[in-house]
């Protein structure tokens, strides 16, 4: 068994990997000052409580855009499992993907998962991968293969975090879907335009890809990450697959393998 670990601002997402099967996903609150012990200790523990053995882990991927948790996550792995993990990052060869950014080492470890998964289940196709995690990020990759770049904005929870820090009276806020565009409390306004305000700047975004880079043939649309299965009902994405950024470490991980195999 594989175990892949995804750590984003907010949250780490784990996942149990036999073959390309996922058997099991975790997820803990990330931060940087979490020690290799805590991290060691809390992966053998999920593991076992879930009925698996940590002995039968192999091989173990990480993708982290928490630069602060990268050494105890490898010390973690090394003292707890006796592996070495394969770390995902920016700039290096086993992506599958030709990367058009300006500096290629600038493009997040988890955006590139999501591309290297997008073109591993969807070969030959136009995508689009919006990812709705701390940040909402949209990736851009071309049948060719081709990373071309995206955008960033700022996420759900950051919006409703920085409404309640930044004001006198309005309050942080449960994310959800409203029954409608507008709120009859301060609470459901706020709902409205988070999901509504969010809703109108993917449209926007796609409209204009759409209208400038895939006048030809429509891309693939694909939606991820915590928040994504809000939009589910939405209309505008062709898949919702939660597990994105875990399949792409996987993949990426088989890709490393066989090149090592072939030097």
């Amino acid at each position: 068994m594989n175990l892949i670990v995804d750590v984003g601002n907010t949250q780490l997402m784990g996942g149990l990997f036999d073959k390309d099967n996922l058997l099991l996903r975790f997820r803990k609150n990330s931060t940087a000052s979490t020690s290799s012990d805590e991290l060691g200790v809390f992966f053998r523990s999920v593991i076992r409580e879930n009925g698996f053995d940590p002995k039968d882990i192999k091989q173990i991927g990480i993708c982290s855009v928490v630069p602060g948790m990268n050494h105890s996550l490898a010390s973690a792995c090394i003292k707890y499992f006796s592996l070495e993990p394969f770390i995902l990052k920016s700039g290096v060869d086993t992506t599958g993907l030709d990367i058009q950014y300006n500096s290629p080492q600038d493009v997040g470890a988890d955006r590139l998962a999501n591309g290297i998964a997008g073109v591993e289940l969807f070969p030959g196709r136009d995508l689009i991968i919006i990812d709705f995690g701390t940040a909402t990020t949209v990736d851009i990759i071309t049948k060719k293969r081709e990373y071309l770049g995206g955008s960033i904005h700022a996420g759900m929870k950051i919006s409703t975090t920085a409404l309640e820090q930044k004001t006198a009276k309005l309050p942080e806020v449960e994310i959800l879907k409203p029954e409608q565009p507008w709120g009859r409390s301060t609470r459901e306004s706020i709902q409205a335009g988070l999901y509504y305000g969010h809703l109108g700047f993917i449209k926007e975004t796609l409209y204009q890809l759409e209208n400038t880079l895939f006048t030809q043939e429509k891309p693939l649309v694909i939606a991820t990450g915590g928040l994504s299965s809000l939009f589910k009902d939405c209309g505008i994405f062709d898949h919702i697959i939660g597990d994105l950024v875990l399949l792409g470490i996987q993949y990426a991980m088989k890709l490393n393998n066989s090149q090592e195999k072939n030097q």
